[in-house]
């Protein structure tokens, strides 16, 4: 079965502990990653892994010896409460091998979940959790958390009391923030305000924000924004010095344009005094218009599909390539 969305989001803070397995894939490492630790926290709690109710596989450990997969899963433990098997970085080599386990899940086993990288429609790990009557299969993807996601965040930390203002300023962030780093920053957020009975303010999140949002990257696509061309590739050049991928400044540049063409087209009105970037953005918007930012807008997943297949050119270069003709597109 296969969970998309708020069912996904719901699923994963509180897995069903009568399944047999789970699979959380994706391009996004880090955003896996906390979505598996939330999913196995729902799964055992928060003292699962102290009571050994947690065991964890590695995939190549796996592909050493096959048959630690069912071991895991069949064991009983020491303490009563269920139990989870985790298998990390799993690849389609080892689908069969897993499909086989899961066919032989009794309830009582530890339920078997699933982490990998970003996987095809015809990948034969994706397709073996969406197919299976008793597993559930959850792709993630570069989009920003949704409003659920935010609130299961704060509620999580312990952070009940928010101003629509702060709620949108966190929403802001979230947009421009790795999932990481917004995870943290909530963290901090809550310990700034523990012991303080009043609602989160947007000055609140202004005072926890990271003084710098990927300045780099915005730096970059701030000049294409604004069509400053010349700036383009001395930028890019630096960047690149400094070990920022392709692959990264393209997500940073589809976010960015995703959200001038939410203001072009009048789905994200202005949010009071939070956002530093807002009026900027606002500017940009009038300046390309909706027609134009749509056009950015294929020409950015264009190129973000070329930089993820097997192509031979160097990416940067491609990225590069594509970010002065957006100038042009200007």
């Amino acid at each position: 079965m296969i969970l998309r969305g708020a069912e996904a989001v719901r699923y994963l803070a509180k897995p069903d502990p009568a399944r047999a397995g789970l699979l959380v894939f994706g391009q996004d490492a880090m955003r896996v990653a906390l979505k598996r630790q939330e999913a196995i926290l729902g799964l055992i709690g928060a003292e699962g892994a102290a009571e050994m109710r947690l065991t964890r596989i590695p995939a190549s450990e796996l592909r050493r010896d096959p048959a630690a997969l069912m071991d895991a899963m069949t064991a009983k433990g020491f303490f009563d409460g269920p139990r989870a098997v985790l298998l990390e970085e799993a690849t389609d080599g080892l689908a069969d091998l897993i499909g086989k386990v899961l066919r032989e899940w009794r309830p009582g086993d530890a339920q078997v979940v699933v982490t990998a990288g970003g996987l095809t429609g015809r990948s034969a790990l994706k397709k073996l959790f969406e197919a299976h009557p008793n597993a559930v299969c959850i792709g993630l993807y570069d989009d920003p958390p949704t409003r659920e996601e935010i609130d299961t965040m704060l509620r999580q930390a312990g952070l009940g009391r928010i101003d629509p203002a702060a709620m949108a300023g966190l929403a802001a962030l979230a947009r421009d923030l790795d999932p990481g780093d917004f995870r943290q920053t909530v963290e901090k957020l809550a310990l700034y305000k523990l012991g303080d009975s009043a609602p989160l303010s947007s000055a609140d999140v202004a005072e926890m924000a990271p003084a710098s949002i990927e300045a780099g990257v915005d730096e970059v696509i701030h000049a294409v924004a604004e069509g400053r061309r010349a700036e383009v590739s001395p930028l890019v050049r630096r960047l690149e010095a400094q070990g920022v991928t392709a692959v990264a400044l393209c997500i940073g540049a589809m976010r960015h344009f995703r959200s001038l063409h939410r203001i072009a087209a009048g789905a994200e009105p202005g949010r009071g005094g939070f956002n530093p970037r807002q009026e900027r953005m606002q500017r940009q918007a009038r300046q390309w218009g909706v027609s134009r930012l749509e056009e950015a807008l294929t020409l950015l997943v264009e190129t973000d599909l070329t930089l993820r297949s097997a192509s031979r050119a160097p990416a940067m270069a491609v990225m590069e390539r594509a970010l002065i003709r957006l100038c042009t597109v200007r």
